[in-house]
């Protein structure tokens, strides 16, 4: 009850990263009907453009080795392995084109599939796979129910195929027999072409939907609760109360330094309560004003307060202050178009200063 009710919670598809280290495990979705038609294909090949020459070679040394035994010295076990070694070495010469071409079917039916990579996890010994549960688990799981029907498809088809192609067989074969042995060896390659030809069609088929279903299935496997996607996502972007508790600490170290730079400034300009801005500004350091401090509300009451207990200057100008709030940075320079408002309060500034100099 439990695996259906995981099964039902998987609503998600699966996440560029859960497939993309799925891959890298190697766990990749495998047709073995695939292999299986490629191999088809390649006896087929060989059946159609080599196998006629091929068993007429066979047949003419066999030919000889029966017709003249003689020609064949079998007096001791040097010559036995002399003739057994020759036997072989024809045997392999019919059928070396064959091997290849089943060699570079199978090669070829894998990489269509999928591209090749070594993975070192699938040579690891694992539990799983001598466990009974998990092999049970496989033989009569979907996977096993679906490759048993492919199983049975296969053997009905293969009977079915036989009796077609056998039906008329004992008029050819018997016409056959009447020819001589090169020509009978035709009759048989024409039966073996007609049967391949068949197998080829119908297991091109079957290998088409299992490659479709093995897909499918593997898609179907993959698929993720919503719990699953959340983890993955606060893994590859982070916790978001971490991520918001950093903000927050950074945004705290960021308004102490502004506040221990706010007895450095030259003057505040302020919106009576909502904003302030800290400037500073010494002709012989800087080529403009530069931002030392901004704040909004309770932090610009704040630098109000630091401000006027250091004696520095805090000019009121709603329009101002609310501009400038929106379009600086601290410890960057104002823009231009602020020049000459902040000019005219730094001169007030520096006449007051000069004043005071004065009077003392």
């Amino acid at each position: 009850m439990s695996e259906g009710v995981d099964k039902d919670s998987k609503t998600e598809e699966a996440t560029e990263k859960k497939i993309r280290d799925t891959v890298e495990k190697g766990k990749l979705p495998h047709s073995k009907e695939t292999a299986i038609f490629s191999s088809f294909v390649a006896i087929l090949a060989f059946t159609v453009f080599y196998a006629r020459d091929a068993a007429v070679e066979l047949g003419v040394f066999l030919s000889l080795f029966l017709e003249k035994p003689d020609a064949w010295p079998m007096a001791n076990e040097t010559d036995i392995i002399a003739l057994y070694r020759s036997v072989m070495m024809e045997i392999g010469r019919a059928v070396a084109a064959l091997l290849v071409l089943l060699v570079i079917a199978g090669i070829v039916g894998s990489v269509a599939q999928n591209m090749p990579r070594f993975v070192g996890e699938r040579i690891r010994p694992q539990a799983s796979r001598i466990s009974l549960a998990q092999g049970w688990k496989r033989m009569f799981g979907v996977q096993g129910f679906v490759e048993f029907l492919k199983s049975v498809a296969k053997v009905g088809f293969a009977i079915l195929v036989l009796v077609i192609a056998l039906s008329d067989s004992v008029g050819r074969l018997l016409a056959g027999m009447l020819t001589n042995p090169v020509e009978f060896g035709s009759v048989i390659r024409g039966f073996a072409v007609d049967i391949l030809v068949v197998i080829v069609f119908v297991m091109g088929a079957i290998a088409a939907a299992d490659f479709i279903w093995q897909r499918f299935h593997w898609k179907q496997d993959l698929r993720m609760t919503r719990q699953e996607v959340k983890d993955e996502l606060k893994q590859s972007e982070g916790d978001p109360i971490v991520k918001s508790r950093i903000r927050s600490v950074a945004r705290d170290r960021a308004r102490r330094r502004m506040m221990a730079a706010v007895p450095r400034a030259t003057l505040v300009i302020a919106n009576p309560t909502h904003y302030a801005i800290a400037l500073k500004y010494v002709r012989e350091e800087d080529s403009a004003p530069v931002v030392l401090a901004k704040g909004q509300d309770l932090v610009a009451l704040k630098i109000r307060e630091l401000a006027e207990a250091n004696g520095i200057p805090v000019f009121e100008d709603v329009a101002l202050a609310r501009s400038m709030y929106k379009q600086v940075s601290v410890d960057s320079v104002i823009p231009q178009q602020f020049y000459q408002a902040v000019a005219e309060l730094v001169r007030i500034v520096y006449s007051n200063k000069a004043k005071r100099r004065q009077v003392t």
